[in-house]
């Protein structure tokens, strides 16, 4: 799809010459992959790199060296639930294959690379890093946005302003897609250190400072994403613990009412026994005097709750 020699080119046929080129295109170009059979790549290689359920590696020979990173994304359904994707690099003598199964990744890669690309001798280790820094870089976008879904969280869970269903939904997907980039990114820091340790000492001092740098994005990423998946598990508490405050003060209203009509209960009951001699049952005021007595304790018992803050 795109071809890179000093710019960037889009072409619908991608013609591989003898000229160093950097191509982006998907993994089933047919052009792609009848180049590879003819210049000594096995059939079970092409399956490799054309399975989306191969992982991050590096491998290097006499010939080549192949790097699969992963592109994470979010699923286009689910806004906070991850979607990875392999993105394959193959380096050879003077070709360098970036590899993806959607044609958007490429896209995306082709597009920052050529903004990012500012050096007029092409350098494929260089090259190696970049792409890799731009996938980094993505990763890193994707933990800014879920820091930021996690302060909605927030607010919406200390206002009482979110469905239940919904918060342990976000939550579900929020913890799977951290857990995907703290396990991806510690998986890419070790191939990238792999990379650049087989580099030659003078790339290795070349490009020392650009390695160091993406290394410490790959650090920070390994320590974000752990940090976000213990504050979601903050956040469950929080909400459980408003939850449960909740809950507590029902029972503490409940609890005030019938503190309330306790006495009252009791009083109704003993002039409700059947005895013979019950002399306030003959008293002309009787009736009148229970009922003082009755508003008097209910009215004392709710001044005593209202100042201890019960009701």
């Amino acid at each position: 799809m795109y071809i890179f020699t000093n710019t960037l080119h889009q072409k619908e046929e991608i013609s591989i010459n003898n000229e160093t080129q950097i191509i982006f295109s998907t993994v089933d170009n047919e052009n792609i992959i009848h180049w590879l059979k003819e210049h000594g790549f096995h059939e079970s290689f092409i399956e490799d790199i054309q399975s989306e359920e191969q992982s991050i590696t590096y491998e290097e020979t006499d010939n080549f060296k192949l790097l699969i990173l992963k592109h994470i994304g979010f699923d286009e359904e689910e806004d906070l639930l991850y979607k990875d994707s392999n993105v394959v690099i193959i380096i050879t003598e003077n070709k360098f294959f970036i590899l993806a199964f959607e044609k958007e990744i490429i896209q995306e890669l082709a597009k920052k690379f050529a903004k990012r690309h500012k050096r007029k001798r092409i350098e494929f280790e260089y090259v190696a890093y970049l792409i890799a820094d731009i996938l980094t870089d993505r990763t890193i976008y994707i933990i800014d946005i879920i820091d930021e879904s996690l302060e909605e969280l927030e607010d919406s869970i200390f206002h009482e302003d979110i469905d239940e269903d919904d918060l342990q939904k976000d939550i579900y997907y929020i913890r799977r897609t951290l857990n995907k980039i703290a396990k991806v990114s510690i998986q890419e820091k070790d191939i990238i250190n792999r990379f650049y340790n087989h580099l030659s000492p003078v790339l290795r001092k070349r490009l020392k400072f650009e390695f160091i740098d993406l290394n410490e994005h790959l650090k920070y990423l390994i320590n974000e994403s752990k940090s976000l998946l213990d504050r979601t598990g903050y956040l469950l508490n929080l909400h459980m613990g408003i939850i449960s405050t909740k809950m507590n003060k029902a029972m503490q209203r409940l609890a005030a009412i019938s503190l309330i009509f306790l006495p009252l209960t009791f009083i109704v009951g003993n002039y409700g026994m059947n005895f013979d001699n019950m002399p306030e049952l003959h008293w002309k005021y009787g009736y009148l005097f229970t009922w003082i007595a009755n508003l008097t304790i209910a009215a004392a018992i709710y001044y005593w709750l209202k100042k201890k803050r019960w009701i």
